[in-house]
Parts: structure tokens; sequence; C-alpha cells
């Protein structure tokens, strides 16, 4: 995390076709047949793409929405910033909009 206090924010506005998530999850998984998806531990058996929902959109995207969930390739955030809003602390980070690999309405995964 690149601060240690939250940055307090009202309304965050991001430029252009900008996408901004949370709620990204870095943690092990077992998936419904009981594989174990190893957590990003820097090493290969953690480089897996990560779900995150999206928190504010530029105003010039127009595939993805705020509230849904986006399944972006591995490695293409940013490092994560620590704010405080009217939902409380978050972490949020900026994904690259071209390495989005799924969209989804619900939040169906670990």
């Amino acid at each position: 995390m690149a601060n240690i206090n939250p940055y307090k924010v009202s309304k965050l506005i991001p430029l252009n076709d900008t996408i901004i998530v949370s709620e990204m999850y870095f943690g092990e998984r077992i998936s419904a047949g009981g594989i174990v998806l190893r957590n990003d531990d820097t090493k290969s058996a953690g480089i897996r793409p990560r779900w995150g929902k999206v928190y504010a959109v530029g105003p010039e995207q127009k595939e993805v929405k705020v509230g849904q969930y986006i399944m972006i390739a591995h490695g293409r955030w940013t490092r994560g910033i620590k704010i405080e809003d009217s939902e409380g602390e978050q972490i949020i980070r900026k994904v690259d909009p071209n390495d989005i690999l799924l969209v989804s309405e619900y939040r169906d995964w670990e």
C-alpha cells in the first residue's frame, strides 16, 4: 500500500476512460472442485487474473459501469491507495481498460 493514513475523499472522478476498482482479493482460494489457488506470493503459482469491483469510471468509459465486477489480467493494476469515503476505508486501484477479461453483475467467487 502506498500510504498509511487514508486520504479522505467525498467524490472521485477519473479522467478519460480510466477505471478505478476496489475490493480486489489477493488471498488463497479453493475452487468448487477442491483445487487450491494459491495467493499472490510473487511466484508463478500466484500469477492469475483477479476480480475487482468497479468503484469509479471516467466519462469516456463505455464498457463497464460502477458496481460491476471485472476480471483483470494479472498485474494490470496499480498499487493500492487507501481512501476513506462515505462507505468507510477502502483500497482502490487503477486498472488498464485494455486488460479486462470478464464483466459480471454479481460477486460469485471465493
